[in-house]
């Protein structure tokens, strides 16, 4: 705990030190045009222009998040715009020498170690992460812009179901951010565009409930801070049980961006109060997980992007694609109680525009756990995550898309196991 109050201290005293430094409101420019592709149902186009601009520029986006609303809704005096919009998006796949039951998307923690012979190959098809979001944007003369943003897709029944799931949904002024949405820890623009909404091993990808402050310094310089509700799954021991967590995670960045937003680069902290049961000495103990990342996109010459990150610490598996929910945030020791294993994972891409409608995608990834001896031999080790893709939009909005997808996990005991899959995709955004 004094590990943790003195690291909590600093970072507090780091962000009162960034507020006293002059801030640089976000203006959007004053010759934004709007998109042909938008749909002003009603007021003044020409006087929400600056409110558009904030629509079609958001903040830490993921390449499987939808784009701007297609249908705009606009106040007469350009104060307030309302838009709804989304994709409709279909998936066939194919599992060959080697599958995973896991419905559309390919999860390689789940590719069976050693390989099983009755699940060599399959055949799939979903539409259960088609999108429907509203976002409402508005101005106020003292705090800059305000937004509202409410995200769904169908995947609430787990990923063969057809249930409405909230994904995201929160409130912005100013610099401020409340509700849930992508962890601040999460650099959602550094992740390779795929077909599989699950995407590579080694990305960060945590949705949480947080409380977030973002200053912009400059047109280059922006940071973030934020207390966000904690979620941990232990692998628990006969001598300890899970408690609810008591301390909220607390991630924060420094971002340097440039080429106009084509290009940044982010340093991440994340601290962490892990708390849970020892019932051999009858108290409640604790275990701080920390983790460090370099995260970012690169652009080269006029058509391609190179995407990265990669990230190291202790008990910080919650975040990781292919260790949330699986029991890797505290693991127990030979005593019985429990620590927060080291891990690390990273995820390198690109991106190249063939022409203004066709791109080619590829990425590798890894994500990997250490110390987990006492978990046996068939605990997990690592897992390998290759991606070849392809797109092409056949008229503005309808884009179909061909992907390669490769999986091996490994296990404690050298075993391995492995996956192949070919996706197509079919998806109109409105």
């Amino acid at each position: 705990m004094k590990t943790f109050t003195r690291i909590a201290l600093s970072a507090a005293a780091i962000a009162t030190a960034a507020t006293a430094q002059a801030l640089v409101p976000e203006v959007e420019t004053d010759t934004f045009l709007i998109p042909e592709r938008a749909i002003v149902a009603t007021g003044n186009a020409e006087s929400g222009r600056h409110l558009v601009g904030v629509l079609y520029n958001p903040v830490n986006a993921h390449f499987s998040d939808p784009s701007a609303p297609r249908f705009l809704f606009l106040d007469r005096e350009g104060k307030v715009a309302f838009g709804i919009g989304g994709y409709v998006k279909g998936t066939l796949s194919y599992d060959f020498d080697g599958a995973i039951d896991d419905g559309p998307n390919f999860t390689t923690f789940d590719i069976p170690v050693p390989a099983n012979p009755a699940l060599r190959s399959q055949f799939g098809a979903s539409a259960n992460h088609t999108t429907i979001f509203m976002q409402l944007v508005g101005t106020t003369e003292h705090f800059g812009n305000y937004q509202v943003y409410v995200q769904t897709n169908f995947s609430g029944d787990g990923n063969t179901g057809y249930g409405l799931k909230l994904k995201q949904a929160y409130m912005s002024l100013g610099y401020v951010t409340a509700g849930l949405t992508r962890s601040t820890f999460v650099d959602g623009a550094a992740g390779t565009p795929t077909i599989d909404d699950e995407g590579p091993s080694g990305e960060m990808s945590a949705k949480n409930i947080l409380l977030q402050y973002r200053p912009q310094f400059s047109r280059h310089w922006s940071a973030a801070i934020s207390i966000e509700n904690p979620h941990a799954t232990y692998t628990l021991s006969t001598t300890a049980e899970a408690i609810k967590q008591r301390v909220p995670d607390i991630p924060a960045y420094v971002q340097y961006t440039w080429l106009g937003g084509r290009s940044h680069v982010r340093f991440s902290a994340l601290l962490r109060n892990l708390s849970y049961r020892d019932l051999k000495s009858a108290r409640n103990k604790f275990v701080t997980g920390w983790a460090a990342q370099l995260s970012g996109i690169l652009g080269f010459g006029s058509r391609g992007t190179i995407f990265y990150q990669g990230a190291v610490g202790q008990g910080y598996a919650r975040y990781i694609n292919d260790l949330a929910g699986n029991g890797f945030d505290l693991i127990p020791d030979a005593d019985g109680t429990l620590r927060a294993p080291t891990m690390m994972n990273f995820e390198v891409g690109v991106r190249y525009n063939l022409t203004p409608a066709a791109f080619l995608a590829a990425s590798y990834s890894q994500a990997r756990l250490y110390g987990q001896q006492t978990l046996g031999a068939d605990a997990y080790r690592y897992t390998q995550y290759v991606s070849a893709s392809a797109f092409y939009d056949i008229v503005s909005d309808l884009r179909i898309g061909l992907e390669y997808l490769y999986g091996n996990r490994a296990d404690m005991n050298r075993v391995h196991g492995h996956a192949n899959r070919i996706n197509a995709m079919l998806q109109y955004s409105f």
